[in-house]
């Protein structure tokens, strides 16, 4: 009786492995688990770029209202550290330091430059830390 239990067994492992590989339910969720990291990447780096896009661009408009304001009110602008302070009150980042601005005069007027180590927010996924710089001269 022990012998005949034997390929009854086998005859139904076959079986139950030929109806487990066609079986297609929980495929969907099976691709989804192998998809969505790539997606939630992708996705992370959008932001995380097209936030650098704006710091950039905020960085731009921040240099050349401090240049325009060293121009037009030195009152208010007149020394290196006013300049500095004006445009890191201008930028809408808000995690831009002052120390990342200077301005003075040169041969086109008023300069006024800028230089920032742009921090990512997850720094574990972007191994690279970008310098954006801008710069402004007003006559």
């Amino acid at each position: 009786m022990a012998m005949r239990r034997f390929p009854d067994l086998a005859a139904g492992l076959s079986r139950g492995l030929a109806e487990l590989v066609g079986d297609c339910r929980g495929a969907a969720a099976t691709e989804f688990a192998l998809v969505a990291p790539a997606l939630c990447l992708v996705l992370y780096g959008t932001m995380e770029f097209g936030r650098m896009a704006w710091t950039q661009q905020a960085l731009n408009f921040a240099v050349e209202e401090a240049a325009r304001c060293a121009s037009v009110t030195p009152s208010v602008c007149g020394t290196s550290q006013q300049i500095a302070t004006y445009a890191a009150n201008e930028i809408s980042t808000g995690y831009v330091p002052v120390t990342a601005f200077s301005g003075g005069t040169a041969s086109c007027g008023h300069l006024v430059t800028a230089s920032f180590a742009y921090p990512f927010v997850a720094t574990g996924l972007f191994s690279l830390t970008p310098t954006l710089s801008a710069t402004a001269c007003e006559p």
